[in-house]
């Protein structure tokens, strides 16, 4: 595999934040492949919560394989999302994971649901441009 070929399949099964945040929603399925502990502390207002353990189980109940699936966990540093991409991906879903994860989403400014209501935190300068209007697709 050369670089060329390498990069266009990780962009053909990964995607960021602002791709899916500034993304048509009705276009794929967000999935939160949290534990419910991890979902009731904070979500991505248009996810649906399908633990990674649970797939098995709920996947053909919840998800529709002519729609696109993109998965989330915590962040970086977890690779919840990439077991969930795996899991989909066998049962014939076309999956795409969300680099980044619920914390770079929180990062770069927009919104989760938690017990509170919907909370936007200000834009990591770190991650995002602060006045930043966002672009792309999933």
């Amino acid at each position: 595999m050369n670089a060329e070929e390498f990069f266009a399949a990780k962009l053909a099964f990964q995607t960021d934040v602002s791709d899916v945040h500034s993304a048509d929603e009705d276009s794929f399925t967000l999935v939160d492949t949290r534990d419910l502990a991890s979902w009731r502390q904070g979500h991505i207002p248009q996810a649906v919560h399908l633990p990674r353990r649970m797939i098995p189980l709920h996947a053909a109940s919840r998800l529709d394989k002519t729609k696109p699936v993109v998965v989330y966990c915590w962040g970086p540093g977890c690779d919840g999302a990439t077991k969930a991409a795996h899991e989909l991906a066998r049962r014939g879903y076309q999956v795409k994971e969300m680099i980044g994860g619920i914390e770079y989403w929180i990062r770069e400014g927009f919104p989760v649901v938690t017990d509170d209501g919907v909370v936007t935190r200000p834009a990591d300068p770190l991650t995002a441009p602060l006045a930043a209007s966002t672009g792309g697709s999933v």
